[in-house]
């Protein structure tokens, strides 16, 4: 039996891979763990799935910067760019038009191709689509004030979409050395004048004495959004991703999906690394300072070993206009967090006002009878 794999030729087929029983295509099923075909059932098994079979290795972050990565992780998709948020979309051969998953913005593709570094890890999704809209249903069903239309259009709308979001992941290894101050807390007692009478006081004081010292230590797999199309405090808020469950990169986990190309570059994400390395190190530094206060007047660190791969996580994500507005869901396709819009009713909360208005008028009204 020949392996899907065998069937990969250009970008416009990569993600595709035909059933060899009825031509449909496959698709990946998140809980067998293995390529399925909706119309026939016939499933073929993925070797090595939950068991790598092979490490997943760095690359150097120099070499990408110097344009001197080899051949081999670097590849060519097939994409189409939504003109409304930016987001760039990997598609199938047989796709001619479609929505864009982000907002919900009709598309019509074009056959260009991205040049690319191609991911080195991929998380599989864990969740079917079903197990996603039923958390989502169950977190909307928690937001009182949302409009009931949206929640009525949202939990009989069109299926949610399966999308692999770009991310970075950095090691470094960092040497930092500081100066500062240690604060020590101590208390005085002072005699103040309140209203002609004399009270006694104790006053709060810090004692300063100069710091310096050095703090090491190595990161692996900050973690970096490579995408620019959901708002950050959506992805943000989908934390934690357990990346121990990566897998080696095989297009077989996109079949049936969608694939988000990065937008944000690979320098722009390792500043966005440093940012969250930078933060470590100052905790690091007041910690290595110690005593009650601490006052950090300059940090310079050297960072060296820097490493990095593009890896995909999963995401179900589903856009809805409503009203003429759009509002975006995404739920962990690994853990089945859910964040998005919050949408409000003015009209339940002007009901609420006025029924908070009339319990507090009650329960006034009963406090005077009673007196």
């Amino acid at each position: 039996m020949a392996h899907p794999s065998d069937a990969l030729a250009t970008p416009d087929d990569e993600h595709r891979f035909p059933c060899e029983q009825c031509g449909a295509d496959l698709r990946f099923d998140p809980q067998a763990g293995q390529l399925t075909c909706d119309h026939c059932g016939f499933s073929v098994p993925l070797e090595g799935h939950a068991a790598q079979s092979e490490a997943i290795r760095e690359l150097d972050f120099r070499a990408a910067l110097d344009a001197k990565l080899p051949d081999a992780e670097i590849e060519e998709t097939r994409i189409t760019e939504c003109p409304n948020c930016a987001a760039k979309l990997t598609l199938d051969a047989n796709v001619h038009a479609l929505e864009c998953p982000f907002c919900a913005t009709p598309l019509v593709t074009d056959t260009g191709t991205n040049r690319h570094i191609k991911p080195k890890g991929v998380l599989p999704f864990a969740l079917e689509e079903r197990e996603a809209r039923a958390a989502m249903t169950d977190w909307l069903g928690k937001l009182w004030f949302a409009p009931n239309g949206l929640q009525d259009y949202a939990r009989k709308g069109r299926r949610m979409s399966g999308i692999y979001v770009p991310y970075w992941t950095f090691d470094a290894d960092t040497k930092s050395s500081y100066t500062g101050e240690h604060g020590t807390v101590y208390y005085v007692t002072r005699t103040v004048t309140v209203n002609g009478k004399q009270q006694t006081r104790r006053v709060q004081k810090i004692r300063w004495r100069p710091a310096s010292g050095r703090v090491a230590r190595w990161f692996d797999d900050v973690l970096v959004l490579a995408s620019r199309s959901l708002p950050k405090r959506y992805t943000d808020a989908l934390q934690p991703w357990d990346l121990s469950e990566l897998e080696p990169y095989r297009p077989e986990y996109l079949a049936g999906f969608r694939a988000e190309g990065y937008t944000v570059e690979l320098p722009d994400g390792y500043d966005a690394a440093r940012a969250q390395m930078d933060r470590v190190i100052l905790r690091d530094v007041k910690f290595d300072i110690g005593g009650d206060r601490q006052r950090v007047h300059s940090v310079n660190t050297t960072v060296s070993d820097v490493t990095f791969k593009h890896v995909l996580l999963p995401v179900w994500l589903a856009a809805y206009k409503y009203r003429g507005k759009t509002y975006r869901f995404v739920v962990n396709g690994q853990s089945g967090k859910v964040q998005g819009e919050r949408p409000w009713s003015a009209w339940k909360i002007a009901i609420a006002v006025v029924l908070g208005l009339i319990v507090a008028g009650g329960i006034g009204y009963l406090a005077a009878q009673s007196q």
